[in-house]
């Protein structure tokens, strides 16, 4: 029999390598089987195939280890325990008579952080192996002195099913016999330091919806590859308007006490983004994540869609859903951080295994979060395995990444003194920029016509460069300096703008530095910055005349664009992640004619080339009016590749200009596409129709012609 320690650390769930004692072992006695079986009166061995009884198993005395000598022959063509347990009786399998999970070259990749989709060997994946069905759990701990995995099939109890360390990755595996879809499980660790923790699986496909904490087994999705038309939709020469969305409180069902789920959201939802004539649906993160009030931005389950709305079979048909629509899904990804709940990847061995050691690298004072060791091969596989997971298993067209400005600095948000310098003293987080590129290259070679884009908030240069050539290899950036810009001078009051007219032409000495998205995001209309009809000055007419004059100098300006949800309809106040929007507003006038704003600068967008095809090219733009401080005019040329032209004037005074001479590109008859004066969208109905140009140079041209600009206007025309 085994020694007794032996015996003392099994019964305490301490032994640091189960395999070596449990399940079947040739003695010289001959085939030895061990069971520990917490609570078993008896346990007989009976043969798999025929059911025959093989032999009777004695306890260990003082102990649940059950041990006797068993028909070498007939037990190894496969075996189960019948055990009484007093009360009633079962059949069990044997975990520990089942061979190694992982196969030598996924180990070899895990160890070495080079296996592209980590999340097929990891977790837990449903299986069958010689002929009985059940689940293959493998989990990265290399500093634990012991893992179990515990769920309602072995009642929550460590010491049942006991895992293998595989020592040359740090993994730690077994086979669970009858372990079905739906169960739930999590990973009680034991670490060095002999404490024991339950953790959620870091590549747990599902989860339970909190205040629970554990994952649940769930199928690997099927591969489900972008439809051949997403490409093309993704590209920089297409026009791409994004609705970003709050899937909790976008619209609320039962007087606002429930969200809508998945499929309900994609009945609803989908179709309102297609009918205003958006391109892509941008989601708030839809990572599982303990707390609603982090709005996703905190996610524990990085590979579970959020239960919230829904099951991951649902949230695919939502995807699905968008894709037959002819839109395409952006979801909201955050590799620079993540919380510090017990249950999830902080300390997740006993050790700062995820995170930075040193909280000088490792702590985000700001979100009171924990910072992704980028250092590690094994942290970099499990965030680009991530990636690759999201856009091949549920066929999303991008990843919009959170917080890229925080990830690139050491010192972000850190006072002198509590951040540690790069290997050559500075400030930029190499190993994270390493991450990046790395990320977007496997993007780029593993998913074309997928894109990724960034917020990043500082000057970093090349964030939309291909990494070959230094970049960070993201295909497009939130161009953050312009949003500040333009809404710092939106929101003055009209007699002090012609103070602040560099705040709108300065843009233009950058706009093409990178590839460009327009934000106005979520972040603009919470933590007391209020609406954006909220920020805009003066009286009531005013407010919705100036939203509607900004809307058409954002559709206007190069750059592809992004509307956060409520901004189409002009919700008044500020977002509200516990309710739905006040969807009764488009009751009014004024709010309706926002939202046909919205949607026909949409489809003008969508329908001119010149508005979209050269976004990101310098060629696609060209001032026409940049120096009329004094009335706060601008006028511009958008242009598309084969020379087609929009012409674009704003007005950001309330007062009529009458008789305002623009120069024009090309001589010709001009009719306008675009009024956000029009009487439709709630204005004064101030208008031009068709002119003609005249042969009186102006700005520099030799064609121009006279017109009206309406008070707190844009207008677009082109040639008719």
């Amino acid at each position: 029999m085994l020694p007794e320690a032996e015996v003392r650390a099994l019964m305490r769930a301490e032994h640091e390598d189960p395999f070596a004692v449990l399940g079947p072992h040739e003695t010289d006695e001959g085939l030895r089987v061990r069971a520990l079986l917490p609570g078993a009166k008896s346990v007989t061995v009976m043969q798999s195939g025929s059911g025959w009884p093989l032999a009777q198993l004695d306890r260990k005395p003082g102990s649940d280890l059950f041990a006797g000598l068993v028909p070498a022959s007939q037990a190894r063509l496969g075996y189960h325990f019948h055990v009484d347990w007093g009360s009633h009786s079962s059949l069990i399998d044997d975990p520990y008579r089942f061979p190694m999970v992982l196969g030598a070259t996924d180990a070899w990749l895990l160890a070495e952080g080079t296996h592209l989709r980590p999340y097929e060997p990891l977790g837990a994946h449903l299986r069958e192996i010689d002929g009985v069905r059940g689940v293959a759990f493998a989990v990265w701990a290399p500093n634990a002195r012991r893992v179990s995995v515990v769920g309602d099939f072995n009642q929550w109890d460590g010491r049942r099913h006991m895992m293998r360390l595989r020592r040359e990755c740090g993994v730690w595996e077994i086979f669970a016999p009858q372990v079905a879809a739906g169960d739930s499980y999590e990973f009680e660790i034991l670490s060095a330091g002999g404490r024991v923790t339950r953790k959620a699986d870091p590549f747990g496909f599902s989860a339970r919806l909190r205040p629970d904490t554990a994952s649940v087994v769930q199928p690997l999705p099927p591969p489900a590859r972008m439809p051949p038309d997403r490409g093309p939709a993704n590209a920089r020469s297409a026009p791409i308007s994004i609705y970003e969305v709050h899937l909790g409180s976008w619209r609320r069902k039962n007087n606002g006490r429930d969200w809508l789920d998945y499929r309900e959201l994609a009945d609803t939802l989908v179709p309102y983004a297609r009918d205003m004539g958006f391109t892509h649906i941008e989601l708030l993160p839809v990572s599982e994540h303990p707390f609603d009030g982090s709005w996703g931005y905190q996610p524990i389950g990085l590979y579970a869609p959020t239960s919230r709305f829904g099951t991951p079979g649902d949230f695919r048909a939502f995807v699905e859903a968008a894709h037959a629509a002819g839109l395409g899904v952006i979801l909201d990804w955050v590799p620079a951080h993540f919380p510090t709940d017990s249950h999830g990847l902080a300390q997740f061995d006993g050790s700062a295994l995820y995170e930075y050691a040193d909280p000088r690298e490792g702590f985000h004072a700001d979100w009171r979060t924990l910072v992704f060791n980028y250092a590690r091969t094994e942290v970099r596989n499990y965030l680009v395995g991530n990636a690759l997971y999201w856009l091949e298993r549920y066929g999303v067209d991008g990843l919009r990444v959170d917080a890229v400005a925080s990830m690139l600095y050491r010192d972000y948000s850190r006072p002198a003194g509590e951040w540690v310098p790069n290997a050559h003293g500075g400030r930029e987080n190499l190993e994270a920029i390493d991450f990046l590129r790395r990320m977007n290259h496997v993007v780029g070679t593993e998913c074309p016509g997928a894109i990724t884009i960034a917020e990043e908030s500082t000057s970093f240069a090349g964030v939309t460069r291909p990494p070959g050539q230094g970049g960070l290899g993201f295909h497009y950036k939130w161009n953050m300096g312009w949003m500040n810009d333009t809404l710092r001078y939106a929101g003055l009051d009209p007699v002090h703008r012609r103070h602040h007219h560099r705040e709108i032409t300065f843009g233009l000495t950058y706009a093409h530095s990178e590839n460009f998205v327009l934000p106005l995001s979520h972040d603009e209309v919470v933590h007391g910055k209020g609406s954006m009809i909220g920020r805009m000055p003066g009286d009531p007419w005013q407010k919705f005349a100036g939203l509607r004059n900004l809307y058409g100098y954002f559709w206007a300006y190069p750059g592809k664009k992004l509307l956060f949800m409520g901004g189409e309809f002009a919700q008044w106040a500020e977002w509200n992640a516990e309710r739905g929007l006040d969807w009764h507003l488009l009751e009014q006038p004024s709010h309706q004619g926002i939202r046909r704003l919205v949607r026909d600068l949409n489809n003008v967008y969508r329908h001119f080339p010149a508005l979209h095809e050269l976004d990101c090219e310098p060629q696609g733009f060209e001032w026409i009016c940049h120096d009329d401080a004094d009335q706060s005019v601008f006028a511009f040329v958008r242009r598309a590749a084969d020379g087609g032209c929009v012409v674009a004037a704003c007005n950001f005074t309330p007062v009529v200009r009458h008789g305002y001479r623009l120069g024009m590109p090309l001589a010709g008859a001009y009719r306008e596409i675009i009024n956000t004066d029009h009487a439709i969208y709630g204005g004064s109905g101030l208008g031009n129709g068709i002119l003609e140009t005249q042969a009186i140079p102006w700005h520099g041209r030799a064609q121009s012609m006279s017109l009206t600009l309406p008070a707190l206007c844009t207008l677009m025309w082109v040639l008719a």
